[in-house]
């Protein structure tokens, strides 16, 4: 190599050596700059004091930045969590940005963020004659992992309303614009992947808990059979929009095998809903949710709480239904696959599931009344039987041209610990009327029935021949207000039930009452 050549390269190390200096110098002295900068801009967009860890500045490559445990305390407040804290997070740009106005940062990457939004009654707002700075900075991409948002309940007794954000993607963030974003959460009860795409902001410094949002979701493949008693896969679509705090809903949901393991029957269940979340309460007010399977529809409004002092939420909801199909809500309920009885319903009950670990039939609560209208048994023997009943009811014992079916049925009904008490339950048939209570075991399927058995004829008229004669005394016995009335009781099961008169009930009754006296 000739003298020339060692000449070059001597002055080349020297530049090299000189760059790597000035460069090191750059950056060391850059480093305390962007911090003070940084930390000016965040507290300015979030009017928030701010915590920094470690924080570095790298000039290889354009200006890149990495630091640690970033925390944003609005309005310097220690007595409520943070608003912001990251874990980690870095960034970078290039050296042609720093001419440029707004800066551009190409990318942020964030690990490890948790947003806090405080309830109303712990947001204490003074901006009256503030001016939020206004700091010309733009992220092109913004990438957030392992993240949660959590809504702060106005009760402490009640848990967080927790968002786990599995990923999130957001892009032109800054200068008081909304930003579209994209972000995938996984959640945990029931278990499903939510994958949302919408716009996020402007963030609001002055109450962060009213930054708008507004997104298309998907709610895919979650799995009904962790809530106990029932099961299905569950998926859902929709948009939402409004305020962090307050976000209304509007939705559609498909489960092609819901099931109540009570009753064993798998359908088809599609549901439309409009809903709004009440981010510092954790509450979801529904109205209405409008449910259909096979030739049934139920209209649902009421809310989704969480109950003081216990773990879960509770659903409380007003059904109702004029025009429902009695054999498909029996599908639900009843062990049987041909349902007992069919026709059209007419419904109202309150309905309320608590909390709690137990299958979701021992936990059912219901109140309400129903009327079902040209009720048909499906038991051909139990249609002879009601046949029977009215052609005596009509004093035509022996007419087979005579009796009807049941022309309406209806009373009140209460489920409580998987078990339906029913008061006031009539049902007729021409010449005939029948007026009981008891329960019904949606397990055991035992029926337990009291009541009376009200006919147009006279007891004599209920039969012919010799007995008839017979009977002609007992006439007036049972003959009350233009009608004969007979006390009667239903036991046995679902399937093999036990019709019977029941004449030592009033003597049992009276006895019992003078027993209490």
């Amino acid at each position: 190599m000739g003298p020339v050549w060692r000449r070059v390269v001597w002055i080349a190390l020297i530049v090299v050596v000189v760059l790597a200096i000035a460069l090191y110098v750059l950056a060391s002295n850059l480093t305390p700059i962007v911090r003070a900068r940084a930390l000016e801009m965040l507290r300015s967009r979030f009017a928030s004091e701010v915590e920094m860890g470690e924080f570095q500045v790298r000039v290889l490559n354009g200006i890149s930045v990495e630091g640690t445990n970033l925390v944003l305390r609005h309005h310097g407040r220690t007595d409520v969590p943070p608003l912001l804290v990251i874990q980690k997070f870095s960034g970078g740009m290039s050296w042609w940005s720093l001419l440029q106005k707004p800066w551009h940062i190409r990318k942020v990457e964030l690990a490890g963020m948790v947003i806090h939004i405080p309830p109303k009654q712990d947001r204490q707002f003074d901006f009256a004659g503030k001016k939020v700075r206004n700091i010309p900075v733009i992220v092109d991409e913004l990438i957030a992992k392992d993240g949660e948002l959590n809504l702060l309940p106005g009760d402490p007794q009640k848990p967080i309303h927790q968002f786990l954000i599995h990923d999130l993607a957001m892009h032109s963030v800054g200068l008081g614009h909304s930003a579209p974003f994209r972000t995938r959460l996984s959640n945990a009860v029931p278990p499903g992947e939510i994958t949302t795409d919408g716009h996020f902001g402007p963030w609001r410094a002055d109450d962060p808990s009213q930054t708008p949002l507004s997104a298309d979701y998907l709610f895919d493949k979650a799995d009904l059979g962790v809530f106990r008693g029932i099961s299905g896969i569950l998926s859902s679509q929709g948009k939402f929009s409004g305020v962090l705090e307050d976000i209304d809903v509007q939705g559609e949901t498909i489960t092609p095998d819901f099931m109540l393991s009570v009753a064993g029957h798998p359908i088809e269940l599609r549901t439309s809903f409009q809903a709004t979340v009440d981010g510092t309460k954790g509450d979801t007010l529904l109205h209405p949710v409008i449910a259909q399977f096979l030739n049934t529809t139920l209209v649902c409004n009421g809310g989704i709480v969480k109950p003081a002092g216990i773990q879960g939420r509770e659903i409380l909801l007003d059904v109702t239904a004029d025009d429902a199909r009695l054999e498909d809500l029996l599908l639900l309920a009843v062990k049987s696959d041909k349902p007992p009885m069919t026709g059209a319903v007419r419904l109202s009950t309150k309905f309320d599931l608590p909390p709690g670990k137990s299958e979701v039939a021992d936990r059912l609560r219901l109140d309400g009344t129903f009327g079902i209208a040209a009720a048909q048994f499906t038991s051909p023997g139990i249609r002879e039987k009601l046949e029977s009943l009215s052609r005596k009811g009509q004093g035509k014992p022996k007419d087979e041209d005579a009796g009807s079916a049941v022309s309406e049925l209806k009373g009140r009904f209460q489920l409580r610990d998987a078990q339906i008490r029913f008061q006031h339950l009539t049902f007729g048939v021409t010449g005939a009327t029948v007026q009981l209570a008891g329960t019904y075991g949606l397990r055991d399927e035992k029926l337990d029935f009291h009541g009376t058995l009200q006919l147009d004829a006279k007891l004599s008229q209920v039969t012919t021949g010799v007995k008839s004669f017979l009977l002609k005394p007992f006439d007036s016995f049972f003959r009350k207000n233009g009608v004969t009335e007979l006390p009667i009781k239903i036991t046995g099961t679902r399937e093999h039930p036990s019709f019977g008169l029941e004449f030592h009930r009033k003597k049992e009754e009276e006895r019992s009452a003078a027993a209490k006296e």
